[in-house]
């Protein structure tokens, strides 16, 4: 099994940042390798399209808006891995004025070793949070 984990931290309060990327269904939002999402199953499924036209789906598994996580799983994807299971999670950080947010996952690659599912995975949530960074580049 492979891991990656990348964060981030924001002069943000934890709840404009939840506000921004905590719904299930917000990554165009944010994110822009994702410029679509489409929920369905009464908000526990996204279908996602990525710039290249691929869909990615991916099931809701644990949300806790009063803590700012949710974790999610793979059900289809163009990646090489299976067994996907990632979190994303926004914390308090200097004394509420700012966020640190957490984005991370373990996975089984399949036709690739760790180290480049490591890397694959590092690099979306690496860049997702540089790009959620960039939202808020002239708030001070």
């Amino acid at each position: 099994m492979a891991s990656a984990k990348a964060t981030i931290d924001l002069n943000v309060s934890p709840d404009e940042v939840w506000q921004l990327i905590g719904g299930f269904g917000a990554l165009p939002d944010w994110l822009p390798y994702i410029p679509k999402s489409k929920v369905t199953d009464g908000g526990r499924v996204r279908h996602l399209d990525n710039p290249d036209g691929q869909t990615i789906i991916e099931r809701l598994e644990k949300y806790d808006f009063t803590a700012r996580t949710y974790s999610y799983s793979i059900l289809q994807a163009p990646f090489p891995v299976t067994g996907y299971l990632a979190t994303i999670s926004v914390t308090p950080t200097n004394g509420g004025k700012g966020s640190h947010v957490e984005w991370s996952g373990t996975f089984t690659p399949k036709g690739i070793n760790d180290e480049e599912a490591h890397n694959l995975f590092q690099g979306i949530f690496s860049d997702g949070l540089k790009a959620l960074a960039s939202r808020y580049a002239n708030k001070k």
